[in-house]
């Protein structure tokens, strides 16, 4: 269901970036599993530019029972742009889920006014996109923007609605990254790598989608997959409270 947006995905960034692979960890690039009802897949891919530290994206293919796009960009340390979190999901095509934001580094006005700011123009074209969801498993101020795309709608309003608004996500991100200032004061470059690794902790301790990938692929790789690929910066639970 979102093979168009992965190639779409992968397309713009070929054209705008010089991107070299970036490695995945061992065993985790690719999985297949037939436990449920349907097999399923999970392939991951990763990559980096001099602009852009991390650029990652997995797509879980389980048939007709689910189909989910996961990526996050993340910019280098030398630019305190915020983060490109996408996350589609559909159940039985029937619960679709969309998540798409300028995820922001920091919460403090002059931050928001320069980076989370622009994407009003967008968030006022696709209304029908921005519904007032409760976030069960994240603080809704922290991490993400007022005007994230957050939204339950039907596979046809997927194909086009939300096609169309993924693009213009994407494009305006990419001129954000374009216009960026580059950083040179070494205490703004730490902030921004604390600020990082401050997302990644607080991401892998809340993602519910840990739980979907131990019921498919079994609870010991899940655990992997989640802090040595999609959040590497972050330390298992017990680790950080020691």
């Amino acid at each position: 269901m979102y093979k168009p947006f992965l190639e779409q995905l992968e397309t713009t960034l070929n054209q705008r970036f010089n991107l070299r692979v970036r490695p995945i960890p061992a065993g985790l690039d690719h999985r297949a599993s037939d436990r449920g009802r349907c097999p399923a897949t999970i392939q991951s891919w990763c990559y980096q530019c001099p602009e852009l530290r991390k650029i990652r994206y997995t797509y879980i293919d389980a048939g007709d029972t689910s189909q989910i796009l996961n990526s996050v960009i993340y910019p280098s340390h030398h630019y305190e742009l915020p983060l490109l979190g996408i996350d589609f999901l559909s159940f039985g095509k029937v619960k679709n889920l969309i998540v798409m934001d300028f995820q922001p580094l920091f919460q403090d006005p002059d931050y928001l006014e320069k980076y989370i700011a622009p994407l009003k123009m967008l968030h006022d074209r696709y209304p029908d996109l921005c519904q007032d969801l409760e976030m069960k498993f994240y603080d809704a101020n922290q991490y993400f923007s007022k005007y994230l795309l957050f939204a339950k709608t039907d596979a046809e309003t997927v194909k086009t609605r939300v096609f169309e608004a993924f693009k213009d996500y994407i494009q305006l991100y990419l001129m954000m990254v374009d216009g960026a200032e580059k950083l040179t004061d070494s205490a703004d470059i730490q902030r921004v790598v604390q600020a990082q690794k401050d997302y990644d902790q607080y991401s892998a301790e809340r993602d519910p989608a840990s739980g979907l990938f131990s019921s498919y692929f079994g609870q010991d790789w899940s655990e992997r997959f989640l802090h040595e690929f999609l959040f590497e910066d972050a330390m298992p639970v017990a680790v950080a409270v020691g």
